[in-house]
């Protein structure tokens, strides 16, 4: 099974596993609108927010006043990362400020399974809506090296899982 981060790999009766459905109460959605900031300058602070315990970093094109390109950075993470975040944003970009709010996530139960393809086993992630499959993803990474080592597309190896996976 992948490694997940911040998730518990064993559950307890009194507690659900994360892998379980379940609402996340305690998250937040920091953002921050950056007009002067290079790309590269965007990519290095994804990976340091990211390592840091980031649950997802996103970025979005907007346009700021004098109509000015920009992109706003958003990420969302636990409470109790709120410290080292802000102050990667404050030294890691040209930000003079940070909004942050509250936020509940429902999280879809999730489980892993191998599917058998001609190049090798891949796992799938299945999102669990409960206790049903609703969503289902091939690893990438896993997916990604198998185009590689074999030398076929990336989108050959994605169409072997789904066929496997509607074939049962």
């Amino acid at each position: 099974m992948p490694a997940q981060r911040g998730t518990r790999a064993k559950a307890t009766q009194a507690q659900p596993s994360a892998f379980d459905e379940h609402l996340d109460r305690g998250m937040l959605k920091l953002e921050v609108n950056l007009d002067d900031a290079p790309g590269e300058w965007l990519g290095y602070v994804m990976e340091l927010l990211l390592e840091a315990g980031a649950n997802d970093v996103f970025y979005t094109p907007i346009y700021m006043k004098k109509n000015r390109p920009a992109v706003m950075l958003q990420l969302l993470c636990p409470r109790e990362l709120l410290q080292p975040l802000t102050d990667i944003l404050f030294r890691e970009t040209t930000t003079l400020g940070i909004r942050y709010y509250p936020l509940t996530v429902h999280r879809l139960g999730r489980r892993y399974r191998k599917v058998a393809t001609e190049w090798g086993e891949i796992t799938v992630k299945e999102g669990l809506l409960a206790g049903s499959v609703v969503q289902r993803a091939p690893e990438y990474e896993e997916c990604r090296a198998i185009a590689r080592e074999r030398g076929v597309p990336l989108k050959r190896v994605y169409e072997a899982v789904w066929k496997r996976l509607v074939e049962g």
